[in-house]
């Protein structure tokens, strides 16, 4: 069974389509400007052909597995389907599984909970939340943010040679940073692990939608990562890889769908026999469409070409580096120095402003949509900006004194739809805000920074 999915024009000399490229958001300066997207690293807009894709087969949605009638036929074979395309998109073996999860963080909780007994993790501390927060029940070590490649593999290599006792043990680490997007040695790291007993999990958000990833060549034992970073709707994700942790761990969640057979015993209780496939940590009713949506992206960015799509993002990844390099108040974070391969994402201070009060201003003053604050990666950017945890202030306080350190940071990030001239109009704003200040004064409201619309233009 199939669903016929609208055709779309898929140019790899352009940026992909993508829902909302012409909605205009208005200025508090007058008047309307088409909107700029540039937090990628937070949620990546849907790409227009998942959402035609997700239309099409909207009207035929219907409930999946054991269902009878056509439509609910349709959706299993659609659903599981799915879960080929995206076990071919990241290259996984002929005996690992797809789990769907509802996000990188839900996929990591997951494996975590299926961790053998006495199980050592060892975490980067420069590491989203997602996969450094997980692991409440095992034993963790958290590793200092290595400087270099080569010091991240053998930082790993003494820890896990010194560990007592040598039992199970997991490696967590990401392919791309979301705060400085440099990549990390995955394949050696994931050599390291396995030369010393241990078996590792590749935190993929913020690779999958900018770089190919490959399970088998890569040699980790398993794969997370999310659908809303990869140009898919909210809700859904995948946690690909090795099945035996998964199989011989309790359900992830008791339900419907987890368990193959149920049944009443003499004495008043239940005996269940849970499945041993992906179903088993799949319980409830799935959500299908985010399924379908993750597929239709794996599909789409496959099709388009990703040495095209790579090459493209690096020529923005250099203009912007340039582009800031050219602003001497702005200072670009980086772990691994400046000639680190990276993807779209570029974190940055700017001399003398708060973090806040800047991007609220891009984005009032210009319509540009970027990210401030510590990005669900506090030690990193902690790390990065030579700070101690404390409470940010307010986006109105007074500005910081030239050289003082700022207490969080902003983060503009981009992938396979970002047209040049959003790139543009934000190193424009940048040196305009920089040379002239904003022309309008910002506070607090709801945690956020907001324009002060009862206070005097600038």
């Amino acid at each position: 069974m199939s669903v016929s999915t609208a055709a779309v024009d898929q140019s790899i000399c352009a940026p992909l389509p993508v829902l909302g490229a012409d909605v205009t958001v208005p200025l508090v300066t007058g008047g309307d400007v088409t909107y700029a997207a540039l937090d990628y690293a937070a949620s990546a807009p849907a790409l227009q052909r998942v959402w035609d894709d997700v239309a099409a087969y909207a009207p035929y949605y219907g409930s999946v597995h054991r269902g009878a009638g056509y439509l609910s036929q349709l959706s299993t074979d659609l659903f599981e389907g799915s879960r080929v395309t995206v076990a071919e998109f990241l290259g996984c073996r002929a005996d690992d599984q797809v789990v769907f999860t509802r996000s990188t963080t839900d996929s990591l909780n997951l494996l975590a909970a299926a961790l053998p007994a006495d199980c050592q993790v060892f975490v980067f501390e420069t590491e989203h939340h997602a996969s450094l927060l997980p692991w409440r029940d095992a034993r963790v070590s958290y590793l200092d943010a290595p400087r270099t490649p080569g010091e991240a593999v053998a930082t790993l290599e003494r820890a896990l040679a010194d560990r007592d006792p040598q039992g199970p043990a997991l490696v967590c680490v990401t392919g791309a940073s979301n705060v400085t997007g440099e990549l990390w040695p995955v394949k050696e790291l994931a050599a390291a692990a396995h030369a010393h007993g241990a078996r590792i999990v590749l935190d993929a958000a913020q690779l999958a939608p900018h770089h190919p990833v490959d399970i088998a060549e890569l040699d980790v034992d398993w794969v997370a990562f999310s659908g809303h970073k990869l140009y898919a709707p909210f809700g859904s994700g995948v946690l690909a890889g090795r099945t035996d942790w998964l199989r011989d761990a309790e359900p992830y969640l008791a339900g419907g769908g987890a368990s193959r057979k149920v049944a009443r015993r003499a004495d008043g209780g239940v005996d269940v026999e849970w499945h041993t496939n992906a179903a088993r940590h799949e319980a409830g009713s799935p959500n299908v469409i985010g399924v379908y949506s993750i597929a239709a992206a794996c599909k789409a960015l496959t099709e388009a070409g990703f040495d095209s799509l790579v090459a493209r993002e690096q020529q923005l990844v250099t203009r912007v580096r340039e582009g800031l390099a050219g602003v001497p108040e702005v200072k670009v974070l980086s772990l691994f120095g400046d000639d680190a391969p990276r993807v779209g994402v570029i974190s940055f201070v700017v001399e003398g402003w708060n973090s806040s009060h800047f991007a609220a201003a891009l984005s009032a003053e210009y319509g540009i949509g970027v990210r401030d604050g510590l990005f669900c990666a506090h030690p990193l950017v902690r790390t990065l900006l030579g700070s101690e945890p404390q409470d940010p202030g307010e986006c109105g306080a007074p500005e910081a004194a030239p050289g003082e350190r700022s207490l969080n940071a902003i983060r503009v990030s981009f992938g396979a739809g970002t047209p040049d001239e959003h790139i543009e109009r934000f190193l424009g704003a940048v040196r305009e805000l920089v040379a002239t200040g904003a022309r309008w004064t910002y506070r607090t409201e709801d945690g956020r920074c907001v324009p002060d619309r009862g206070a005097a233009q600038v």
